[in-house]
């Protein structure tokens, strides 16, 4: 690669860097995997960068690679995750419920196909256009919008199925409470 086409490589990270990790935040869970995926594509990037022909278009290649690169390192995951009936509490260190709804849909797309959570991704975070979607993601229109359908069909069902879990602990909670309020009566009036 020639000298002046690293130079116009390194100014096109340091001016896109926050926006290409926030797409990979949004790819992957992990903020530590995500800085992995983004480095792996800029990486992988970098030595096509002089077959980019149009710079304008940079963002769309690069989100492709780090698109492909997370199915890759899905697909060669190794099971080492034990299931548990309990799910674990997630955490919100600022405690605003913006960061609190923003934490709990980035859990529930866990649920996802990474097929699915790309089409997502792409169409609601992204704000890509269908076509664009479609082009980013090598698909037909028509199986972004079923892939979309599906996905959002499938979060709701998630989102519903964690409220009615939430009630249920409340009403577990507050029998809990009832009880122990009783017997700390009966012990006051003996």
């Amino acid at each position: 690669m020639a000298h002046g086409e690293v130079l116009e490589f390194e100014e096109y990270v340091r001016t896109r860097q926050e926006a290409l990790l926030r797409s990979a935040r949004r790819l992957v869970p992990d903020p530590i995997d995500a800085q992995d995926l983004l480095q792996t594509a800029l990486v992988r990037t970098y030595g096509r960068w002089d077959g980019i022909a149009d710079k304008s278009l940079a963002d769309a290649y690069l989100r492709r690679v780090m698109i492909n690169t997370r199915t890759e390192w899905w697909r060669a995951r190794k099971l080492e995750e034990v299931p548990t009936e309990q799910l674990p509490d997630a955490s919100v260190e600022d405690g605003t419920e913006q960061h609190a709804d923003r934490a709990l849909l980035m859990d529930v797309l866990k649920v996802l196909a990474p097929k699915q959570r790309s089409v997502v991704v792409l169409r609601h975070w992204e704000q890509m256009s269908t076509e664009e979607t479609a082009a980013a993601l090598g698909m037909s229109a028509g199986t972004v919008k079923s892939t979309l359908h599906r996905a959002l069909a499938r979060l709701r069902q998630e989102l519903e199925a964690r409220a009615l879990d939430a009630c249920a602990l409340e009403r577990d909670d507050a029998r809990r409470a009832h009880r122990r309020d009783g017997r700390e009566q009966e012990r006051c009036a003996a």
